[in-house]
């Protein structure tokens, strides 16, 4: 009874503590401003099952997508499991389920060859940081906390599957034995190569697979409380980021209602402006001018780099990093957040996105040529939030680069980004016969 008391209050502290900072992280995505993702719900339902279930972007570098594979499934579905040992913990129970015959030993003997999938994984992935070192896990932004938070998923899930597979071991051993309630039960095509390795008295079997279980529950419960302070909470966002993934073509640009209904009003005296259209701020200066969307990839981003690997821009020195953008944003997020929670909704620290955390050269290095946001795993988008970035600067500020500036003024006076006038543009042609 004491045991089920303790396993009980571990449970309920956990999800409370896991429910609080899921609110604060929706607190902070909704301090975007709204946008309508909510159109074409069937083509949307197919890019979520194809791309965060599917895994379908994963794949384009088949080493890292299949290990992938084997982590992410087996991980989720071996955490099936985790449902009969909550209600064993409640209630006192062992095995509650191996009621259900043959096909709970087909379950266990699945959930065993998962976790070996698992493993081997995970060692890749520590292989592929620790020994061969990928030049895209590295980086200004890569700063010791990112490249730690890495490692210590890899090496929880190491430890969780290793608890599960000795815990499954020692069960496995006791059964044999015919030892107190240790039923026979379950189908062992891993754990069962371990047997020889423990030790033959029932006693010591017992502490070990108890200690087990109670650091395999428990493990997983401090991994679910970990995540929303790491990158790995995309195991949760990946699936409703896809599902809000922008469905217009790559290199359309939004433009503002505001500033459009202006431009028709000038060009057709007779149109009206909605009252409504209020004009706010053009572009982005801090994480609030961004949208939810936006915000929300900050949070879903992996960190894993393929989208900074496959700038052209980065690739030629150039400081822009858009692993580094989605981080910032994040990172911006979290503070802005937590000042407004403190000392209310109209604090302000002084501090902005554009500039404190993103800078100038940053944004205006980038090329627009959506190779990021195709390289991303989950349909992150860090060229949208350097547009709205860049949008700002020129709206607002008529803060741009000198080549910029002498494009606008060609545009205003010539009709045309070049320097000649519209009389003159054919001169080339006469200038040939």
């Amino acid at each position: 009874m004491i045991s089920q008391i303790i396993f009980s209050l571990a449970f309920i502290a956990a999800v409370i503590f896991f429910t609080l900072q899921v609110r604060k992280i929706i607190r902070n995505i909704n301090l975007g401003k709204d946008v309508n993702r909510s159109d074409r719900p069937q083509e949307r339902w197919a890019i979520m099952v194809k791309v965060a279930l599917g895994q379908s972007k994963m794949v384009v570098r088949p080493v890292a997508g299949i290990m992938h594979i084997f982590v992410y499934v087996g991980f989720v579905i071996i955490n099936l499991e985790v449902l009969e040992i909550i209600i064993d913990g409640i209630f006192g129970t062992h095995r509650i389920f191996s009621f259900l015959g043959s096909f709970y030993n087909f379950l266990i003997g699945s959930f065993e060859i998962l976790a070996l999938l698992v493993l081997v994984g995970v060692l890749v992935f520590l292989a592929r940081r620790l020994i061969i070192g990928l030049k895209r896990f590295s980086g200004v932004e890569m700063t010791a906390w990112p490249k730690s938070d890495a490692l210590y998923i890899l090496l929880i899930e190491v430890l969780l599957m290793s608890a599960f597979l000795t815990m499954n071991a020692a069960d496995y051993k006791l059964q044999m034995l015919g030892y107190s309630h240790y039923i026979n039960a379950g189908s062992f095509p891993i754990s069962g190569f371990l047997i020889g390795l423990l030790p033959n008295s029932t006693s010591a079997l017992e502490i070990i697979e108890r200690s087990c279980w109670w650091f395999h529950i428990l493990g997983i419960l401090a991994f679910l409380n970990y995540l929303p302070f790491s990158k790995h909470f995309h195991i949760i966002l990946a699936f409703p980021n896809t599902w809000y993934s922008n469905l217009n073509n790559k290199g359309k640009f939004t433009n503002m209602d505001s500033v459009t209904n202006e431009v028709k009003a000038m060009l057709d005296p007779s149109f009206t402006p909605p009252s409504t259209d209020a004009i706010g701020r053009f572009g982005a200066k801090d994480v609030q001018d961004l949208n939810w969307v936006q915000l929300m990839n900050s949070y879903s981003c992996t960190e894993c780099g393929r989208c900074t690997s496959v700038c052209p821009a980065n690739q030629t020195g150039k400081l822009l990093s858009p692993r580094k953008i989605m981080m910032d944003t994040r990172d911006r997020l979290e503070e802005v957040g937590d000042h407004k929670a403190k000392n209310g909704k109209d604090y302000d620290d002084g501090k902005s996105l554009l500039d404190d955390y993103i800078s100038r050269e940053e944004i205006w290095a980038c090329t627009t040529c959506n190779a990021c946001v195709e390289a991303c795993p989950i349909n992150i988008d860090p060229l949208s939030i350097i547009v709205d970035l860049r949008r700002y600067a020129v709206m607002e500020e008529s803060n741009v680069t000198v080549s910029l500036n002498a494009m606008f003024s060609n545009v205003e006076n010539n009709g045309a980004p070049w320097k000649y006038s519209p009389a003159d543009r054919l001169n080339w042609a006469e200038k040939e016969n």
